[in-house]
């Protein structure tokens, strides 16, 4: 690989929508229709493009500015490293970060490392899961569905999640609740617990035992209430006895 730290290199500028016309003019003057300033620290100063000027603010520009357009094809725009004027003025243009902006493409390249970084992390750890995870893992993803799958179907859908949700899986197999999340999700679809008066209560359903366990608030989730009671102090004999019912 070439040492490039010192090379002086073109510049890459893009149009920010995703669908960008085949040509684009930007503003490259100060004018009644578009006020195109740069704020120094002290005053607002018209910016123009000139590429034979020393400068880009025009009161330090002579009379013999030579103005071209600066028009981006297909989104895009190269800046040779010949012309540096352009690139500084690119940079203070007001319409940078919104309207356009630079492509760096080893900023890109390590964004795109990291992503795929995280994707095979997903993809390892569902690979490497053992079965009591990914059903665990499984119940949060599909709920119920679960108990009618096979272990080879489960295991596909898990790695097809890993793969399209990196992010969201990984976070999912790393929360320290994760056990007590897939217990509660599995007591409520196994009918160990049921929910009454619109899903404002959760009712024990086992036999001897139809008391009413707690009310919840609108908009809460079962599941998760049901998790915080079994780890409260509380909910943690409860927890194992329904432990003991679903192994």
């Amino acid at each position: 690989m070439k040492n490039q730290t010192n090379q002086v290199k073109d510049r890459v500028f893009v149009l920010t929508k995703e669908e960008a016309p085949l040509s684009y003019t930007l503003p490259s003057r100060n004018t009644k229709r578009f006020s195109l300033l740069y704020f120094d620290g002290t005053t607002n100063r018209a910016l123009r493009y000139s590429r034979n000027q020393k400068s880009v603010f025009e009161d330090e520009q002579d009379d013999k500015a030579i103005l071209e357009p600066i028009v981006f094809e297909d989104g895009n725009l190269v800046v040779p490293a010949s012309n540096p004027i352009l690139g500084k003025f690119l940079d203070m243009h007001p319409l940078n970060g919104d309207v356009f902006k630079e492509l760096n493409q080893e900023k890109e390249a390590t964004l795109d490392i990291e992503e795929l970084n995280i994707e095979l992390d997903a993809q390892i750890a569902a690979r490497e899961m053992n079965l009591e995870t990914m059903e665990a893992v499984g119940r949060l993803i599909y709920g119920g569905v679960v108990d009618t799958m096979t272990t080879p179907e489960l295991k596909r859908d898990i790695l097809l999640y890993a793969r399209n949700y990196p992010i969201q899986f990984l976070e999912m197999i790393n929360d320290p609740d994760l056990a007590e999340t897939a217990m509660a999700s599995k007591a409520l679809s196994s009918g160990l617990f049921t929910m009454r008066n619109n899903n404002r209560e959760i009712w024990f359903n086992m036999p001897g035992n139809k008391r009413k366990l707690m009310n919840i608030q609108p908009g809460d989730d079962p599941v998760s209430v049901l998790t915080a009671f079994f780890e409260s102090e509380e909910g943690k004999p409860i927890a194992e006895m329904v432990q003991n019912k679903l192994s």
